[in-house]
């Protein structure tokens, strides 16, 4: 009873170490023939793994009993199955030893491997008698084997082919008896075992990896045979073909991936190949779950002109997916594409204000389109180039009135800042929240002048507005006139300025000259500093003078001004009226010649008469109207007091003037201008107006006593006072009439 259980136990140790694939021991034979003659005896060896004789360790059989012998060499003389097995390797091949009765046997050496060369002997009891051997195969008379002691036969393989040899015997020398060996089957051992496939998962998932193993073990006794493999998929090579690698990795197993699956192994030199068995894998595929849509730039926040980037995603799926995007109020989707990969792009390039809204991205796998969560997309606009306009009650912007200043960008996304500049310089600035356009008012004052420009900025960028001019329009304040004359005290015949000025007003003003509120002319000033109106002084010069300033926004009137001219001319002071009769007589005639002569010739340098006028420092070739004993009105562009004058004839009068001792002797020449010539310059000239002047011609009195040089001298300065001759209005006398 504990024979059998410790037989049990062996068994058990022995299958559960094949179980493990440890290495098979080898069984050698001595001498190396695997069928002897009866009577002979054969030592079989077994090695383990180390290849050394193994001892008290090792385990015999016949026939599959175990034998009681545990030595590592034992020597047999009968026929059986051999094997062997040690602690540290698994049961060796079988190995079949024949001890023959026969006269002729046929030997093979022994072990051999798949693609050795292996000798066969053909032997004889009685060796010495036997001659003629010939070897067969399979029936068929092996080449070149005609009475050989031993062939080799090249390359075997484990076929079952059968062999057998005959040879010729004498008797007595006479007789020749021909002799046949029994058939032998070589006993051909795995150069490696038939090789195993292995697999990473039988039932991989779709999208996974995969790793193929061509599993196999080369005999101990070959080691050193180099190997390679190969893997198929239905019939299809997959890799690269042979490799040396018996591991094949597969990035991704996908649906049509699903077959059979076997691999191949073989030597690189002798060509001895073995296949696996065949395993079915089908490939699993998972339905797409937790779709996401991702947008670039993050947040959804783009500005008109970028480039957007949809990014569609799932935590879960395998296989070719589908992914399609899509817009909300849009039919048609915006994109699709299909690929083995857990998400996918879609570009929108250079996006528009009509980009923005509410995205989706969908994807499927054949189980169903799956959606995502919406994702808002804001496209934002820059401001466009702001237009800066004016708002006022009336058409011109004055002092006083409140103007309002709007900017406003037809484009641009809200909030919009808005800014005011009047000269560069900061005036304010105001919001638009929802989009449009601000104002800014102003309570215009005369400095509120200038350009003004706005300028936008909704954060994506500021936009400046064009200039826009702005012209404050300043009523005339009350004007201040003054008057300005030579001396301190006024006298007949000076030049008296009448000077009118506004401080305060827009330009151009119109300034209005009066005596006693009779218009005497008009001036426009353009610039500062006023405007000025001149007279020639005569004694009814003398009275009350204001001015009037206006531009075009309401005349202002200036304080009156009385003013008094005294009677006596400063070219006349010390002359008196008394003459010589004897020396007037005697030269009468000659001054009433040269006195007509310095008429013309005055005339015609004068033209319009030799009245004394008032003329403008502003308008000096208007008409002018001579001064008369009435009060003068000197306004001869507009005059709103006068009437056309009737055309009279010059009627001359002449009478000398000696004024006491003096060298000079003045011709007085009594005339009445005649306004005919004048009519057509002055049509604006009193019909009824008349006027007397008198016309004083300097004569040369001829002293005996004066030298050349005193004449001369005395003739310059005579010349230069011949321009300061004025005229003298005379009361006119009932003879004169």
């Amino acid at each position: 009873m504990p024979m059998l259980l410790w037989l049990l136990l062996l068994i058990l140790t022995r299958r559960r170490e094949q179980s493990g694939v440890a290495p098979k021991a080898v069984l050698l034979l001595d001498p190396p023939w695997s069928t002897v003659f009866k009577g002979e005896k054969v030592t079989l060896t077994c090695r383990g793994i180390s290849h050394s004789p193994a001892h008290r360790d090792t385990f015999w059989y016949r026939n599959e009993k175990l034998l009681k012998m545990k030595y590592n060499a034992i020597q047999i003389t009968e026929s059986g199955n051999y094997q062997c097995e040690t602690r540290e390797s698994s049961l060796s091949d079988a190995v079949h030893v024949e001890f023959s009765y026969d006269s002729l046997i046929l030997q093979a050496s022994h072990p051999v491997f798949e693609g050795d060369n292996v000798t066969l002997r053909c032997q004889g009891k009685e060796d010495e008698n036997a001659h003629e051997k010939v070897y067969y195969k399979d029936g068929k008379q092996l080449p070149n084997s005609y009475n050989l002691d031993f062939i080799i036969v090249n390359s075997v393989s484990r076929d079952n082919s059968k062999y057998h040899c005959t040879a010729n015997y004498k008797i007595l020398s006479i007789v020749s008896i021909k002799r046949t060996s029994k058939y032998l089957n070589i006993q051909v051992q795995e150069l490696f075992l038939h090789p195993v496939l292995r697999v990473s998962s039988s039932t991989p998932i779709e999208g996974s990896p995969m790793t193929l193993i061509c599993e196999t073990q080369l005999s101990p006794q070959r080691p050193k045979v180099q190997l390679q493999f190969s893997f198929f998929r239905d019939s299809q090579t997959l890799g690269s073909g042979w490799s040396r690698s018996p591991k094949l990795q597969i990035p991704a197993m996908w649906t049509e991936d699903s077959g059979s699956y076997w691999c191949e192994a073989e030597t690189v030199t002798r060509n001895i190949k073995k296949r696996s068995l065949t395993s079915q894998i089908r490939v699993q595929r998972v339905p797409v779950s937790n779709v996401n849509l991702e947008i670039q730039p993050t947040g959804g926040q783009l500005i008109e002109g970028e480039n957007m980037v949809l990014i569609c995603s799932v935590a879960r799926g395998s296989g070719t997916v589908t992914f399609s995007w899509h817009k909300e109020g849009r039919v048609r989707s915006l994109g699709r594409k299909t690929q083995r990969s857990p998400l996918a792009e879609l570009h929108v390039l250079m996006v528009k204000e009509s980009d923005a809204g509410r995205y989706y991205c969908a994807a499927d796998n054949v189980h169903g389109p799956i959606l995502s969560t919406w994702i808002q997309v804001t496209v934002r606009i820059p401001v466009s180039h702001p237009v800066l306009t004016f708002r006022a009650p009336r058409v011109q912007a004055l002092v006083g009135n409140l103007l309002e200043l709007h900017c406003e960008s037809l484009r641009g996304s809200p909030p919009i800042l808005y800014r005011f500049y009047h000269e560069d310089v900061t005036l304010g600035n105001s919001s638009a929240p929802f989009g449009g356009g601000a104002s800014f008012n102003l309570s215009l004052t005369a400095k509120h002048s200038g350009n003004y420009s706005c300028d936008a900025d909704n954060g994506l960028g500021a936009q400046h507005s064009h200039g826009v001019s702005l012209r404050v329009t300043v009523p005339v304040s009350r004007p201040i006139l003054t008057l300005r004359a030579p001396g301190a005290q006024a006298v007949v015949g000076d030049l008296l300025e009448l000077h009118c000025e506004s401080l305060r007003g827009s330009f151009p003003i119109l300034y209005w000259f009066y005596h006693e509120d009779d218009t005497l002319g008009k001036s426009s000033a353009h610039a500062g500093g006023g405007a000025s109106f001149s007279l020639s002084l005569t004694t009814e010069h003398s009275g009350n003078y204001s001015c009037e300033a206006d531009n075009g926004l309401g005349a202002q009137r200036s304080e009156v001004v009385t003013f008094s001219a005294t009677g006596t001319s400063r070219n006349r002071t010390g002359l008196t009226t008394a003459g010589v009769t004897g020396l007037v007589l005697s030269i009468l005639s000659l001054a009433a010649a040269a006195a007509a002569l310095l008429h013309y010739a005055r005339a015609q340098r004068k033209p319009g008469g030799l009245s004394a006028t008032g003329t403008s420092s502003h308008s000096p070739s208007e008409c002018q109207e001579p001064s008369s004993s009435r009060p003068s009105r000197i306004d001869l562009q507009e005059p709103t007091h006068s009437k056309p004058l009737a055309p009279m004839e010059l009627e001359p009068m002449y009478s000398n003037v000696n004024p006491g001792n003096s060298n000079l002797i003045y011709s007085h020449i009594w005339s009445i201008q005649h306004t005919k010539g004048n009519s057509a310059n002055c049509p604006t000239m009193h019909q009824e107006h008349k006027e007397l002047t008198v016309l004083y011609s300097e004569l040369k009195k001829k002293h005996p006593d004066d030298s050349a040089g005193e004449a001369r001298s005395r003739g310059r300065a005579h010349e230069d006072d011949e321009e300061n001759y004025e005229n003298i209005p005379r009361v006119l006398l009932a003879s004169d009439h």
